[in-house]
């Protein structure tokens, strides 16, 4: 909105022209969504425990997290309109990957809020059935995959790019795509549903590989710096520089409330949607086995869960003393805050990995 508000005012005023620059329009993205985030984190807060609106705890979990029952929880959604609020104040709106975007947001957003309300405020303890779960994260992630095929214009838009090797690619067709495109967005909406379950642990990794996935995005949207790095051009996919920087503003803004001890909880409303966004932002870019590597956190809490399941069906053992991956190092004695930085310490070298693939080719 306000960069139409921009182009019509540099028509008077060539001062105004400098909010074309994506640059400039990503960091204010950033602040703009921080200080949302942290005027209006008080008063959902306040609102959430007026309601008594808060989490639930496990019994047979660990016996630190007892002391947590009655935290607010669903604060996802405070992340979810700031980032929404930023980006449609500072985002180029003709641009179709700033809406597909906002959408799979919203739509999985939807589906953790449903089960939020189900689980706090209904006091089922299943919160939404996981069938219809995942039908609805499937229609969010197929049919973005369908919009995105179908609005492709070339063809590297649709094909595997394999990081590290130069001159390699994998077309996968309709099929390939909307069947690829769909785990990816469903699979990294469930791993960071997953990874959330102590103060903090999800949110910052999710702020890295937002900050990193916007510097991919940046170059992949401009046509110089993706020849000079052999990776795919794809235009527009820049804008997706403003959502980016909007998911690292409103994160850092969470974590102001939800850094150990947390004050309010994301609960799934934002991490389904945090996850979905990240996903369909490694596909728009062409960066999908990029974001396994830079989200290795989450892919560890998910494999940790169905090597878990696995073996205890198969076997009747365990193999970790509580799944997912954080609550197995907590029961061996790490402390919370331990556990915490040490993962956002893995997450830091993961990404930077994931950045260094931009020139290894």
């Amino acid at each position: 909105m306000l960069l139409w508000l921009a182009t019509w005012l540099s028509e008077y005023h060539t001062g105004f022209a400098v909010f074309q620059y994506l640059t400039l329009r990503g960091i204010l993205g950033v602040l703009t969504a921080l200080g949302l985030s942290l005027a209006i984190g008080p008063l959902m807060i306040r609102t959430l425990r007026q309601y008594q609106i808060g989490q639930a705890v496990r019994n047979d979990g660990p016996q630190s997290h007892l002391s947590k029952a009655g935290t607010p929880t669903m604060g996802g959604a405070l992340i979810l309109i700031s980032i929404a609020i930023s980006t449609l104040l500072w985002a180029d709106l003709n641009n179709r990957y700033i809406w597909v975007v906002l959408a799979v947001m919203f739509v999985f957003g939807a589906v953790g809020w449903v089960d939020d309300y189900r689980k706090v405020i209904e006091k089922n303890s299943k919160g939404l059935p996981a069938r219809w779960k995942y039908f609805w994260q499937s229609v969010g992630g197929i049919g973005a995959a369908a919009f995105l095929y179908a609005t492709a214009s070339t063809a590297a838009e649709t094909t595997l790019i394999i990081p590290m090797i130069k001159h390699w690619a994998i077309p996968l067709g309709m099929v390939g795509f909307v069947v690829f495109t769909y785990l990816v967005i469903v699979g990294s909406s469930n791993a960071v549903n997953l990874t959330d379950g102590l103060d903090g642990l999800a949110i910052m990794p999710t702020v890295m590989v937002a900050g990193a996935m916007g510097i991919f995005a940046y170059v992949t949207g401009n046509a110089k710096f993706a020849e000079y790095l052999l990776i795919p051009y794809v235009q527009g996919s820049g804008e997706l520089l403003v959502i980016c920087g909007a998911v690292v503003g409103a994160g850092l803004g969470f974590l102001w409330f939800n850094t150990y001890p947390a004050q309010v909880f994301m609960g799934d409303v934002g991490a389904l949607a945090l996850g979905a966004v990240l996903g369909t932002m490694a596909v728009i870019v062409r960066q999908e086995l990029v974001l396994f590597i830079m989200g290795g956190v989450f892919v560890m809490e998910t494999v940790s869960v169905i090597l878990q399941v696995a073996s205890f069906k198969l076997t009747g053992r365990r193999i970790f003393r509580m799944a997912p991956l954080h609550h197995h190092f907590e029961l061996k004695g790490w402390p919370e805050p331990r556990v915490i930085v040490r993962f956002w310490i893995v997450t830091v070298m993961l990404v930077l990995i994931g950045l260094a693939t931009l020139k290894i080719r």
